[in-house]
């Protein structure tokens, strides 16, 4: 091994950079973060000029105070039919003695309203479903029905005279997830 001036040893294969090739490699390593910023920077200063661009154009020459108030304040809206209202009339072709010698009208064929809460093939089932309906205060029964497709058994809610009650049955139903099909029936 041989020793330099300084008095180190130092390896023959082994040689130290010189410190402008050193220099050369440190601004090589920043190169890439010189251009990122120049980068930024570009995209900060054209952002900036597109926001001026689509400023609006300088505000007008001020106007006196009274001018400015009196040309921004609305219209007042004028509501005719307080005084419109009370003045009109309104003509009624029939009088109210001719109503009361009409004859007595027959109220239109009035109709039951039936819900069917379920069709099964099982008695056991219905029975199921049955008690279901009980337990939300509502009358069910079950009806058997035999076809060409086999026996069910369905049922069903009601009858309902008015669509008031069968609206409320629906409604305790619905909230239970139970489907129900609506069905009108005449009154016998």
């Amino acid at each position: 091994m041989a020793r330099d001036a300084g008095g180190r040893g130092t390896r023959s294969g082994a040689r130290r950079k010189p410190q402008a090739a050193r220099r050369k490699d440190n601004n090589g390593a920043a190169s890439p973060w010189r251009w990122f910023g120049a980068g930024v920077g570009t995209g900060v200063f054209l952002s900036l000029l597109l926001y001026l661009g689509t400023l609006p154009p300088g505000t007008q020459p001020a106007r006196e105070p009274q001018e400015a108030a009196v040309a921004e304040a609305p219209p007042k809206p004028r509501f005719d039919f307080y005084t419109m209202l009370p003045e009109q009339t309104i003509d009624v072709e029939v009088e109210p003695a001719e109503v009361a010698q009409q004859p007595d009208v027959a109220p239109p064929p009035a109709e039951n309203y039936v819900l069917q809460a379920g069709s099964f093939r099982q008695r056991e089932d219905a029975d199921r479903r049955r008690a279901e309906l009980l337990l939300l205060g509502l009358e069910p029964n079950v009806e058997e029905s035999t076809g060409d497709n086999g026996r069910w058994f369905r049922v069903y809610l009601g009858p309902y005279t008015t669509h008031a009650q069968m609206s409320r049955a629906r409604g305790l139903t619905a909230a239970q997830n139970i489907d129900t099909l609506l069905l009108k029936r005449g009154r016998p």
